[in-house]
């Protein structure tokens, strides 16, 4: 019965969070945003961010189109969603960029919203804490190990970085509010 309960409250936290997504993935554009060229343009032709962790890629769109991809590392373990604090992997899911700050470690740093209501529900359900501050961020800048040390290795414990330049364009482009799906 308990398991009865407890995926039928699972469902419903999905369906939950699916009918919100769904809410602002039809959200209206502006006129600005409108144009359907594939050219990187302003910030406000930037709608989503799309993530694929088995490409190492970092996608910008603008209704459903590419505006410009960047090569990216993950976390250590980067097969599998996060499953709880500490397991060094990337989630999978949907989210938003809720803030961003100025990082001494990661130079540009953007926040991703995780956990979303069905990580937090699968982690509560599992009694292990779901983790937080994943971020989109730069490489660390240290002499003894260079920028392009990082660029081709899966270092992080579960953020998306990328090069500081591509991390810097990104910021630029890219408003708080933006969604992020991260796809397997």
């Amino acid at each position: 019965m308990r398991r009865l309960l407890a995926v039928l409250c699972l469902c419903l936290t999905s369906t939950a969070q699916a009918a919100f997504t769904e809410v602002i993935i039809r959200k209206p554009l502006t006129p600005a945003a409108a144009p359907a060229v594939t050219t990187v343009r302003p910030a406000a032709a930037v709608d989503k961010i799309l993530v694929v962790k088995s490409e190492r890629r970092l996608q910008l769109l603008s209704r459903g189109e590419p505006l410009k991809t960047y090569r990216i590392s993950l976390g250590k373990q980067p097969k599998g969603a996060k499953l709880r604090e500490g397991d060094k992997r990337t989630p999978e899911g949907f989210y938003w960029i809720d803030w961003r700050k100025n990082s001494s470690r990661y130079n540009l740093a953007m926040h991703v919203s995780y956990p979303n209501v069905a990580d937090a529900a699968r982690a509560k359900q599992e009694g292990v804490p779901p983790g937080g501050m994943i971020m989109i961020h730069g490489t660390p800048i240290d002499e003894q190990y260079p920028e392009w040390y990082f660029h081709t290795l899966d270092w992080t414990e579960g953020c998306i970085a990328m090069r500081n330049a591509d991390m810097r364009e990104v910021w630029s482009l890219v408003k708080d509010g933006t969604m992020v799906e991260i796809r397997p």
